[in-house]
């Protein structure tokens, strides 16, 4: 992949941001820029990220023929920001300015994952398929991680009927989602339905990144694992694939919220439907008690409050007359 750039947002966590900088500096292949965009504008990720540029301008020298290279050598980016963004800001920030560089490809992830060594090989063999490509994660076990590639813009939720197993001779998954935990697309991409959206501060920006992407190209879910979730997260094992994660009130919030950010994209391409996104509400609801009753009892009543908030703040959304998409960067 010509002039890969990987992005990396980060916020408070800088022992977890240390190893996943740590296994850049292992990977089979040398990117050609590491942005780092750090949410808490913290000496101390400030002084993290300094010591690893200097390791890998000293492992991987920038080529002759890169002679835009930030600063005049280093092959690292540091993106402090001056409040914090949410991710959803931070890969929008880390995008814009690796797009700026002159990036061609974007491998985006948060601080608390490692890339696998022969990771960035894996998603190089897949660049001439498609513009848009999901490989596979390892859980914070070593286990697979499941992932739900599919989404149902008309109920806008994840299909939750998505296969995970692959079968005898399928090469790839056709995906109409991203995960911004590896996902990795190209510059041509970002031409087309611009930068990631900075509104949704956390939680379905990806997803809907991938929706995007589809309607300009094939996105696909490979079978190469790529990069491993290194921060462990209480939760429950539903059936004998899939888990059910433990959150936060905050998450709460934007998991509805954010609703009705997918709406007002859907309304551009057709793909909205009145009554399949109340469905698609009410089973969001459904999923989020059962969360909160099975995983997270002690916010029941918190959690819930922060649920309606978020709804209530997603119908104005749908109703604001000044609301306009991201812009394309072509």
């Amino acid at each position: 992949m010509r002039r890969l750039a990987i992005v990396i947002v980060t916020f408070k966590r800088q022992e977890l941001l240390a190893g996943l900088l740590d296994s850049i500096l292992g990977l089979t292949r040398a990117p050609w820029r590491v942005v780092v965009v750090d949410n808490e504008n913290s000496a101390q990720t400030a002084a993290l990220v300094a010591d690893f540029a200097a390791r890998v301008d000293a492992q991987w020298p920038p080529a002759a023929d890169d002679p835009d290279a930030e600063g005049g050598a280093s092959r690292v980016v540091y993106d402090p920001m001056e409040t914090n963004t949410g991710g959803s800001g931070g890969f929008s920030e880390g995008v814009r300015r690796a797009f700026e560089l002159g990036a061609e490809w974007f491998w985006v992830m948060d601080d608390d994952v490692a890339v696998l060594p022969e990771g960035l090989e894996a998603l190089e063999r897949w660049s001439g398929e498609a513009d848009a490509i999901m490989g596979q994660r390892r859980d914070f076990d070593g286990g697979h991680f499941f992932w739900q590639h599919r989404f149902w813009p008309a109920l806008a939720i994840y299909n939750p009927l998505s296969r995970d197993g692959w079968r005898p001779g399928e090469r790839y998954k056709l995906a109409n989602a991203l995960c911004f935990e590896g996902g990795c697309f190209s510059r041509r991409v970002v031409e087309k339905v611009g930068l990631p959206d900075a509104r949704f501060f956390i939680y379905l920006d990806d997803a809907l990144y991938g929706y995007l992407a589809s309607k300009v190209g094939p996105v696909i879910y490979v079978p190469d694992y790529v990069l491993s979730r290194r921060r462990e997260v209480a939760n429950k094992e539903i059936g004998s694939v899939r888990q059910l994660n433990s959150t936060s009130d905050m998450t709460r919030y934007y998991i509805t919220r954010n609703r009705g950010y997918l709406a007002r994209y859907f309304k551009l391409y057709g793909d909205y439907s009145a009554p399949g996104f109340a469905v698609g509400t009410a089973l969001t609801f459904a999923k989020e008690l059962v969360r909160l009753l099975i995983v997270d009892r002690d916010h029941l009543r918190s959690g819930m409050a922060r649920l309606v908030a978020g709804h209530r703040d997603a119908r104005a959304i749908l109703r604001d007359p000044s609301w306009e998409p991201m812009p394309p960067l072509a």
